[in-house]
C-alpha cells in the first residue's frame, strides 16, 4: 500500500479549510505543504508558535489527512555567512514547528553555491560544493534528532546533490539516523541523461533504499535545453520499478504528485494507481 498524496499549492486555491476538504475529495490521504506557498499564512520563524502548529494538526486532523511532509526549501549553500545563519535558524524553527504539528519530515532540496540558487554545473557538482553543503547541513541534522523529527533531502541533477551516489556520501558522511531521502525520480534527470534515465533511476533506488523517507512523484518530457515537469501520465516516465520498490520495500510510504493541475490531479492519481495491481502480481 502506498498512501499518495498532493503538492499543496498545486491544488485549486480555496480558504485553507476548503482546500483540504477538496484535496480529500479528489481521493488523497497527505498533502505536502510549503507554508510560505499558502496564501494568508507565513514561515517567519517568528510566527512558528505551538497554536499556529495545532491550528494546521487540528484542521488536517478533521479533513482526514497527513502532512507528509513540511517543505523549507532554502539554499544552505548560501556564500554570505550572515544570509546562511538566517536559513539555518529557519530550519531550526520549521523542525521545531513539525514536531509540535505532528509531522515527521522537513524536507529541503541542496542547493547552489550562490547567492541566486541558480544552476551552474562546474560549481553545483564540485567537491567543494559538496563540503560546504554537509558542513553546513550538519548543525540542522543535529536539531532534527532533538525534536525527533527527519531532516529529508532531497537529491536534484541541477542542485549539489546530483544523483545517488552523491546522496549516499552525505547520508554516510553525516551518519545520522534522522537524515533521510526524498526520492523524486524525474529531479535526477537533465538533458545530459534523460536517455539513460531507467539506469539513473534504478541506481538510485538500489544505492538509497533503505534511507528513502517518501516519494515525490510527476511525469517529464525532453525539450531542447531543459526537461519540462508535468503531471504523471502527461509524459515519457516509466513508474514500474518505482512502484513496485516502494510497494515490497517502503509500505505505507506517504507519495506526493507533483506539477498536478485542479483539473488534471485526479488523473494523475489514478494513472499511479494503474500500476498498483501490475506491480504487485
Amino acid at each position: 500500500m502506498i498512501q499518495l498524496g498532493i503538492r499543496f499549492h498545486d491544488t485549486k486555491e480555496e480558504p485553507f479549510e476548503e482546500r483540504l476538504k477538496t484535496i480529500k475529495g479528489q481521493g488523497f490521504s497527505c498533502i505536502h505543504l510549503a507554508l510560505s506557498k499558502v496564501p494568508g499564512f507565513t514561515a517567519n520563524p517568528d510566527a512558528l508558535t505551538p497554536g499556529y502548529a495545532m491550528y494546521l494538526r487540528n484542521a488536517l486532523r478533521k479533513a482526514d489527512l497527513d502532512m507528509a511532509v513540511l517543505g523549507c526549501y532554502l539554499n544552505l549553500t548560501h556564500p554570505d555567512p550572515v544570509k546562511l545563519k538566517e536559513i539555518q535558524e529557519k530550519y531550526y524553527a520549521h523542525l521545531r514547528f513539525a514536531s509540535v504539528l505532528g509531522c515527521g519530515m522537513v524536507g529541503t532540496e541542496t542547493g547552489a553555491p550562490n547567492e541566486g540558487y541558480t544552476y551552474d554545473k562546474e560549481a553545483c557538482h564540485s567537491q567543494e560544493a559538496l563540503e560546504t553543503f554537509i558542513t553546513n547541513l550538519k548543525p540542522v541534522v543535529d536539531c532534527a534528532e532533538k525534536f525527533g523529527v527527519i531532516m529529508a533531502i532531497e537529491p536534484v541533477y541541477r542542485h549539489i546533490v546530483y544523483d545517488g551516489k552523491r546522496a549516499r556520501q552525505v547520508l554516510d558522511r553525516i551518519g545520522s539516523p534522522n537524515l533521510k531521502i526524498i526520492f523524486d525520480p524525474v529531479n535526477l534527470l537533465w538533458t545530459d541523461n534523460y536517455e539513460q534515465r531507467m539506469e539513473v533511476i534504478d541506481e538510485a533506488i538500489d544505492l538509497l533504499s533503505k534511507d528513502i523517507a517518501m516519494i515525490h512523484l510527476k511525469d517529464c518530457i525532453l525539450e531542447p535545453d531543459s526537461v519540462k515537469s508535468v503531471g504523471c501520465g502527461f509524459g515519457d516516465m516509466d513508474y514500474t520499478n518505482i512502484i513496485k520498490f516502494a510497494l515490497e520495500k517502503k509500505p505505507f510510504i506517504h507519495a506526493t504528485l507533483e506539477n498536478t493541475k485542479p483539473e488534471t490531479a485526479v488523473q494523475s492519481r489514478e494513472c499511479i494507481e494503474s500500476y498498483f495491481c501490475k506491480c504487485s502480481s
